[in-house]
């Protein structure tokens, strides 16, 4: 089973909780506070598995927690920090927001990716012993982890794809020219997921090749398989438009082309005009006079499309097709990486986890602003820096909040309070 888009559960952990302890012990006097600082939480971390090319692995397994640190502990011990979780997926997994759609982070190139960090720990009594105050009885509770849902999206790396029809040889060809053993049979639909080869072209060069399955007249409206793997040729730099210039099974070379570039076009103008080189498969199986031979033949020198003609029965035309594509690849950009949309306000309300609800109300000629991300958003903030205040008030701008004030009546000078952090609004 294919699997290439998955929705799952990440938690990073909890920090630990500093410690309420006094040094206790023989002929010692004002031994004073000694709680330990509790541990980091675990980090919720994304590392590129080379091996896979499916996101099989979350089936039955969409839910990551990660280990809580450990509380402070007396004699000034510092808790244990809370194991990372690692989640392997294949290279070209995009990790994305499921609610507005957007690029979090694509694990195309980078190795590694902390999604979510684990909570701050608390910070023992020994930190707020004073010269006035030199027996503290409390300590700081830890932070908690972020938390969120994730869409995961798979679009394949592979610099080359094969597209086509079905049953016009794509999976052949991929056989003939690479390591890949995709399964093969005359019927339509033989290939169920994208196959992927390593094309070698000696000392060290080559790329890699995908065949995308099930493009039909229909696909990108989602007839077919090929909605469901249109993605996967996002990042290809460049096509083998396979076409059977034999017209087995009644296929006519040229509509096949037409109707498979306006499914291109109907999913995406950049991959429309992605370049193409038309691989002309089945040469063996008709002759130069043929009408059907001669009528491609034409469109193809009318159109300017550059074409090979193959076998992949008898191999012929193979190389020079390897050659071409070879050749056309150094004219063409890198694969495509796609950069982070989403903006570190948005990341900041996503990784404080809880519902997104907030409450305004009026309380004691106060406006009280309350929320469960709002709560957990505010362990992120230092009330005492100047650029993390104004990062705070642009959350509050983004996600609602000050417009919810405005329509709640407030004005000029009002005091606002959220969880024990006031200020007076100004327009």
């Amino acid at each position: 089973m294919f699997i290439d888009n998955i929705k799952i559960y990440v938690k990073a952990g909890d920090g630990g909780n500093g410690a309420v302890s006094f040094h206790r012990e023989k002929y010692v006097s004002a031994g004073g506070p000694d709680g330990g600082d509790g541990g980091r939480g675990g980090n919720i971390i994304f590392r590129i598995d080379e091996g896979a090319n499916t996101l099989l692995a979350f089936r039955y397994k969409r839910k990551f927690v990660a280990e809580n640190g450990s509380n402070g502990m007396s004699g000034k011990m510092h808790g244990k920090s809370g194991q990372d979780v690692i989640i392997t997926v294949p290279q070209g997994t995009l990790i994305k927001d499921p609610e507005t759609g957007k690029i979090i982070f694509d694990m195309g190139s980078d190795r590694e990716f902390i999604l979510c960090k684990g909570g701050r720990g608390g910070w023992g009594n020994r930190h707020f012993a004073t010269p006035t105050r030199q027996i503290p009885r409390f300590a700081k509770n830890g932070t908690k982890g972020e938390e969120r849902e994730v869409l995961l999206e798979l679009k394949m790396l592979a610099e080359v794809g094969l597209i086509g029809f079905p049953n016009v040889g794509k999976s052949s060809i991929l056989s003939r020219i690479s390591s890949a053993k995709p399964k093969i049979a005359n019927y339509h639909f033989t290939t169920l997921s994208p196959n992927l080869g390593v094309v070698s072209m000696g000392e060290g060069r080559g790329f890699l090749a995908a065949d995308i399955p099930g493009l039909i007249e229909g696909a990108s409206e989602g007839q077919g398989l090929g909605h469901d793997f249109l993605r996967h040729v996002d990042r290809c730099r460049l096509l083998l438009h396979v076409v059977d210039v034999a017209g087995t099974d009644g296929r006519d070379p040229v509509e096949d082309i037409e109707k498979i570039n306006f499914e291109l076009r109907q999913y995406s103008e950049a991959l429309a005009d992605r370049p193409q080189i038309i691989v002309a498969n089945k040469i063996d199986s008709v002759l130069e006079e043929e009408e059907i031979f001669v009528r491609f033949s034409e469109y193809v020198k009318k159109n300017n499309l550059p074409v090979v003609y193959v076998s992949a029965v008898t191999g012929e035309g193979l190389d020079k097709l390897v050659r071409m594509a070879t050749e056309k690849l150094k004219e063409l950009p890198p694969v495509t990486i796609y950069e982070p949309e989403y903006s570190p306000e948005d990341e900041a309300i996503s990784a404080a986890g809880g519902a997104r609800e907030t409450t305004v109300r009026i309380e004691d000629g106060k406006y009280i602003v309350e929320g469960e991300w709002l709560f957990n958003f505010m362990g992120q903030i230092n009330f005492d820096d100047y650029e993390s205040l104004n990062f705070f008030q642009r959350v509050l701008i983004k996600n609602g909040v000050i417009d919810m004030l405005r329509k709640a009546g407030i004005e000029e000078g009002d005091t606002v309070s959220i969880y024990d952090f006031e200020f007076d609004f100004v327009y």
